[in-house]
């Protein structure tokens, strides 16, 4: 689970409100990716027909938006994908048959939403102080405000809001009582609101001619919703939104993340761009919708709070612990001298994964932390070099017999904070009959829950085995040859392991 804070019913004979899109990156969890053409196929390609046709008929912002980028040369009559009506809201749909790894998007830089684009606009002088994301959120909320926007025709066809928890009610919320998502959720909504009211301080009320119209918390979240649950991430390592490439839904189905690729390339009739190029990571049917994959490595949680989705799937389960070395334990500043060392720090974050192993850095972080005066030898300077790899494994009964009440400890405390149990989640999605929003908070909670049992009852299980546990200083007398091979000590070493100068 990162620790950064963040039933579809079919169509309607018209054209559903906007807020009935499901935002980028959005499957519901319930629905299994379509195997069948989602529209009926004949022997004469639907290259050869209108790429919108649709029954319902798409509505005319999308068509305009086709149009829109025909005229700038990022689709033609051979394009292999177009917008339609899916499970998900709106997706890609394949017009032809695509191959693995097959390019089906091409987009050029002109029309990419990134930092670079925000520093190039007429109010980029303003933004150069700002946090990336929230430089990209103020010119996104503006160009939409905008009549005479570049981007007026993408604007339009992005939907009001996702089903992201951001915008759960008060209510709904109270479904994830005691959850790491509900956390998460209010300090993301708190840090976007204060960022939101330093930049109306600092620059919106300071150039009220750049910012004609009134620009709300409700439009600043917003664009920080688009980006969160649009922006790609992959290749340049800053969020970039891609008109057109963002309609592209997530499969659970598919296992690789690789699927964009950035080529230098003719943008237009006569121009030449850096094109981000979205791929195929499987072959597609024509008629079938085109998917990626989200992110293997993010939780139901952050699926649940950046797209307002989760997964069936008990390899999304997770639950991320807080560590923090005490700023009254009297080796404080040696300890947080080694953890920094270590790319740790004063409180550290640890995202475990049901059926997976622990964190590599969890255990010698948390021998750390309780280190108590009885082996505080080892925070001498002459240890430093050597002693995380020392505190990968046991240091002794006491250290270790504190790591696993402070776990131990920790799940019990967070299992207390949930106002249902383990066994009522699975009855209650056994039954089914849940509303789209109800199934996403007890699968998370319920996933949350399993994997506190379970780390707790590994730590349990440690507690029981610690008389037989190897500690250090039984490893350090074998490694001075002190010990014999029935584990007899010597005063002195055996010759034979003296180390040779």
């Amino acid at each position: 689970m990162s620790t950064l804070f963040f039933s579809v019913s079919p169509p309607s004979p018209s054209f559903p409100p906007q807020s009935h899109f499901k935002s980028f990156k959005h499957l519901s969890p319930l629905k299994t990716t379509l195997k069948r053409p989602l529209f009926s196929t004949t022997t004469r390609s639907s290259l050869h027909v209108d790429p919108l046709e649709s029954d319902p008929p798409l509505p005319p912002s999308v068509r305009t938006f086709w149009k829109w980028l025909a005229e700038e040369g990022v689709v033609s009559s051979t394009c292999p994908v177009r917008p339609a009506y899916v499970p998900e809201g709106l997706g890609l749909v394949a017009r032809r048959d695509i191959a693995q790894d097959e390019v089906v998007v091409k987009v050029p830089r002109r029309l990419w939403i990134n930092p670079d684009t925000v520093a190039a606009s007429e109010i980029g002088y303003l933004c150069t102080d700002l946090k990336p994301w929230v430089a990209v959120s103020l010119f996104l909320v503006r160009e939409k405000m905008r009549g005479n926007s570049p981007w007026r025709f993408y604007m339009d066809i992005l939907p009001e809001r996702t089903d992201s928890t951001l915008y759960w009610s008060e209510e709904e919320l109270a479904e994830i009582k005691g959850t790491l998502l509900l956390r998460m959720t209010r300090e993301m909504k708190e840090h976007v609101e204060s960022q939101y009211d330093k930049v109306k301080e600092e620059i919106i009320s300071q150039h009220e001619q750049l910012f004609p119209s009134s620009i709300t918390l409700d439009g600043f979240l917003w664009a920080f919703s688009m980006l969160r649950s649009r922006a790609f991430s992959h290749l340049r390592g800053q969020l970039v939104m891609l008109p057109l490439v963002d309609l592209i839904n997530h499969s659970a189905s598919i296992t690789r993340e690789d699927n964009a690729e950035e080529i230098n390339g003719p943008a237009g009739l006569f121009s030449w761009d850096l094109l981000f190029c979205l791929k195929s990571t499987m072959p597609v049917k024509e008629g079938e919708q085109v998917f990626i994959q989200y992110g293997l490595k993010k939780s139901n949680a952050d699926l649940a709070l950046y797209y307002g989705f989760v997964e069936p799937n008990v390899n999304r389960d997770s639950y991320t612990f807080t560590f923090n070395i005490s700023e009254s334990d009297p080796f404080h500043r040696e300890k947080l001298d080694i953890a920094a060392a270590n790319d740790l720090g004063e409180t550290a974050y640890f995202d475990t994964f049901m059926d997976r192993p622990l964190p590599p850095a969890i255990l010698p972080y948390l021998r750390l932390v309780a280190l108590q005066e009885t082996d505080a030898v080892l925070l001498e300077p002459v240890y430093r070099k050597s002693i995380w790899k020392t505190l990968e494994s046991s240091v002794s009964h006491v250290n270790e017999e504190l790591v696993c009440k402070m776990v131990i400890d920790a799940c019990e405390s967070a299992l207390s904070g949930y106002y249902t149990t383990v066994e009522q989640d699975k009855k209650l999605i056994q039954e089914g009959n849940l509303g789209y929003k109800l199934e996403i908070a007890v699968r998370v909670r319920l996933g949350e829950k399993r994997v506190l049992q379970q780390i707790g009852g590994i730590f349990k299980e440690k507690e029981a085995q610690l008389d037989k546990l190897e500690y250090y200083h039984e490893r350090r007398l074998k490694e001075l040859g002190l010990v014999g091979e029935e584990g007899e000590t010597y005063c002195q070493p055996k010759k034979d392991s003296l180390p040779t100068l």
